[in-house]
């Protein structure tokens, strides 16, 4: 199973850089893995539609066919997104899932699926696609760094639920 994570999406419903960059990522494992289910994972986070109605939308623009696709619309953080993998990782029988982010965000999200009881390996990333700027990418790595035991925190102390 392939698991895309969200990103933001704009007041006027459109995708982020992020997000754009996410659907590459996972329509590169598409192509690798042409059997592998998708799981296009992002709630709504403002007013609008969902990250992963953007998401399926996207991949369908580009071949995808829409019976590959599951969409978890619920998720708002990467905690609910790593436990609504695994709870879909569990139903399809799939003993590991490829993860499709950004490198800054990865490492975050395979401790969280490890966590949630799913083994995961890194999607692509980007394979010739320009990634964010690198201000941006240091920001990002600087802000998931706090994010690790921040979520870590979370957990330990019950406020969020990793295990489906």
């Amino acid at each position: 199973m392939i698991v895309i994570f969200g990103a933001a999406v704009g007041p006027d419903g459109r995708a982020s850089a992020a997000l754009l960059r996410r659907v590459g990522y996972g329509l590169a494992a598409a192509a690798e893995q042409p059997d592998a289910p998708i799981l296009c994972s992002g709630g709504v986070c403002r007013p609008g539609p969902s990250e992963a109605s953007i998401m399926a939308d996207l991949l369908q623009a580009q071949g995808v066919a829409a019976e590959r696709l599951i969409l978890d619309e619920l998720s708002r953080t990467t905690i609910e997104n790593a436990r609504a993998a695994a709870v879909e990782a569990a139903r399809g029988g799939h003993p590991h899932v490829i993860a499709c982010s950004d490198a800054y965000h990865l490492p975050r999200i395979r401790i969280l699926l490890r966590l949630a009881g799913v083994e995961s390996r890194p999607g692509p990333l980007g394979r010739g696609r320009a990634g964010p700027p690198a201000a941006h990418r240091l920001g990002m790595s600087l802000r998931e760094g706090l994010a690790i035991p921040h979520n870590l925190a979370l957990i330990v102390a019950g406020r969020e639920r990793i295990r489906p």
